[in-house]
């Protein structure tokens, strides 16, 4: 169960196929809340391994009912959030449409339901005080993400409730990394989270690293927003110093005004080497991704969640065999630690000479940038990639269902 859309959730989706093809009768159940991201997911499910339903929020093409069903939702989440906003009222609503997804999930008969999300989290409690077998999977801090501007219509203080009953009652719960397992489990006690990271199946060793050798090399991020408050102005601060030749490739929605915005960052002979990529499906990610060389994860140490989880940007660099570039959170750092050569650790981001003299170490060093892009593809392969976890994901779901 998730509170979002399959396109948006690759966790769910890797989880659920796992699941589906080892035998498992398994239903995905979501949210229906954006038309570009439900055609996606048509696509992603029409040979999957599952069955796929969801809460309408749209109601585009229905009956009039539908419709209207689908606006009531909208206007109860507005309210709810309105309600949290000004009173401090902790409604589950404003997490989402929890009391439709919970009159859902109560008509799919299963003997384990595995919640998403924040509003399936609340769900879940509610599955578990009717006695149904419930599991728990806490991708993010929920109760300590977002900035302090961004947190006033989100229920705090239930998200904290929430959390830590599923860490006294659940069957099990998954976090992303050991830094995030540690973190909930000193917060609230209860069982501490087994860790099934947010890694990919390993794609085939890339080999476009010789093709593209005269090729200056090519920085790449991205994210479903290009946006401010994820390291780009800093980044592109200390771009802007470097003196080795290369390339910088940025993915995911951006308006024109904040793309103006990083361009005026640069001085006017590096802006022709920035490019801007619209969003791609998930299956084209991946391919996309081995067509650069540097891997860029600028994630920040605040708020705490984004301190401590190990987020797929990172992950999905190491399977494309691209050398890393990365901020020094705790997550990041659990897993450079395992293969320091995979790539370079920022410790101050907002340090521009520093990062443009680790930039241009990396880019004048054809030796050490290989090293690292072999390094990193071997990190991949024997810790981080989902050929690793799902042996401990059935493992889970075996167990929770012997009890």
């Amino acid at each position: 169960m998730t509170t979002g859309h399959l396109s948006r959730n690759p966790r769910v989706l890797k989880e659920a196929t796992t699941l589906g093809e080892a035998g498992y009768r398994v239903t995905v159940l979501g949210i229906r809340n954006r038309r570009d991201a439900a055609d996606t997911d048509l696509s992603l499910t029409a040979k999957a391994p599952f069955l796929h339903t969801w809460v309408d929020m749209l109601g585009e093409h229905e009956s009039f009912t539908s419709r209207f069903k689908a606006t009531l939702r909208r206007g109860r989440q507005r309210l709810a959030r309105e309600l949290v906003s000004r009173f401090g009222l902790q409604s589950a609503e404003a997490l989402g449409p929890s009391a439709a997804v919970l009159a859902a999930a109560r008509r799919i008969p299963a003997d384990l339901t595995i919640v998403h999300n924040e509003a399936a989290h609340w769900v879940g409690l509610k599955l578990l005080a009717e006695g149904r077998r419930v599991a728990a999977d806490i991708e993010d801090w929920h109760s300590e993400d977002l900035l302090p501007s961004d947190r006033a219509a989100r229920p705090t203080v239930l998200l904290r409730r929430n959390e830590k009953a599923l860490l006294h009652q659940a069957c099990y719960v998954t976090t992303t990394s050991e830094a995030l397992a540690e973190g909930l489990f000193s917060r609230y006690g209860g069982q501490r989270p087994e860790v099934i990271t947010n890694s990919f199946p390993l794609p085939a060793l890339p080999h476009h690293r010789e093709q593209n050798r005269g090729a200056a090399p090519s920085f790449f991020w991205f994210s479903q927003t290009i946006g401010p408050g994820r390291g780009l102005e800093a980044f592109l601060a200390a771009y802007a110093r470097t003196t080795q030749l290369s390339r910088l490739t940025l993915l995911g929605q951006v308006c024109d005004d904040y793309r103006r915005h990083l361009l005026s960052l640069l001085p006017e002979p590096l802006r022709n080497r920035v490019s801007f990529r619209p969003l791609v499906s998930p299956e084209e990610l991946p391919n996309v991704i081995s067509q650069h060389d540097i891997g860029l994860a600028l994630e920040e140490s605040t708020p705490l969640s984004r301190d401590l989880t190990i987020t797929n940007k990172i992950l999905q660099y190491l399977g494309s065999g691209l050398a890393v570039i990365a901020t020094a959170t705790k997550g990041q750092c659990e897993v450079l630690s395992k293969e320091p050569l995979a790539g370079i650790l920022l410790d101050n981001l907002d340090d521009p000479k520093t990062t443009a003299a680790a930039l241009d170490t990396l880019l004048g060093s054809p030796d050490e940038f290989l090293a690292r892009q072999q390094a990193a593809y071997q990190l991949a392969k024997t810790h981080y990639c989902w050929e690793q976890e799902a042996p401990r994901l059935l493992e889970l779901v075996a167990g929770a269902l012997r009890d």
